[in-house]
């Protein structure tokens, strides 16, 4: 099993892999990009960030650093005179993997592996996750709770009191003209369904 075990093999030695990741990232920072597979433009990512890591340093060791592992001295000058202009606000994500197709031969996939620059770079905002039945129950629930003691404290009191004196004042005359149509005080049958008692007894 292979627990916690980073890198890949890629079916090579030691020395043979780091010889081949040795060879391409002097071509990528000679070049600028460099065509390889998948599995290997991946690994080499790792050694091309660690290369413009050390360039950003700057200092003398970091320099020797780089050229422990870059084949070529013009390289490792280029890359530290141009690191701090090139990469100076960025941390990490100095290379792009662009995929494309697949290798004739064995179906493998090629990528291309290529330096970018800082104005190139760009940070996104994460996404929102749209909300859930259950997110959302809770928040309406405390809005409600909360809006209510709100609608109560904002009735103000003279304007609910004003149409129940006019609706008063309106009941009251309604009264004085009804006490006014009827004959001499004299009232007739509540209701004109019931027949009015004609018989004596």
């Amino acid at each position: 099993m292979r627990h916690r075990k980073s890198g890949v093999k890629l079916n090579r030695t030691t020395s043979h892999r780091q010889a081949m990741f040795r060879n391409m990232v002097t071509s990528l920072f000679k070049y600028g990009r460099i065509k390889t597979t998948e599995a290997k433009a991946k690994e080499l990512r790792r050694w091309a960030d660690h290369i413009v890591t050390l360039a950003k340093r700057g200092d003398l060791h970091a320099r020797r650093k780089a050229m422990s592992i870059v084949r070529e001295k013009q390289v490792v000058h280029k890359v530290f005179e141009q690191a701090s202009g090139r990469y100076g606000s960025v941390n990490g994500g100095y290379t792009r993997i662009v995929k494309i197709g697949r290798r004739p031969g064995d179906a493998a996939t090629m990528t291309l592996v290529e330096l970018i620059r800082s104005d190139e770079i760009t940070y996104t905002e994460p996404r929102k996750k749209p909300a859930t039945v259950a997110d959302v129950t809770p928040v309406t629930e405390a809005a409600d709770a909360a809006a209510t003691p709100a609608t109560d404290e904002t009735e103000p009191v003279p304007v609910a009191e004003a149409p129940a004196d006019e609706a008063k004042a309106a009941d009251v005359s309604s009264q004085d003209a009804a006490a006014e149509n009827e004959p001499n005080g004299e009232l007739g049958p509540k209701d004109s369904s019931e027949p009015a008692d004609t018989k004596e007894s």
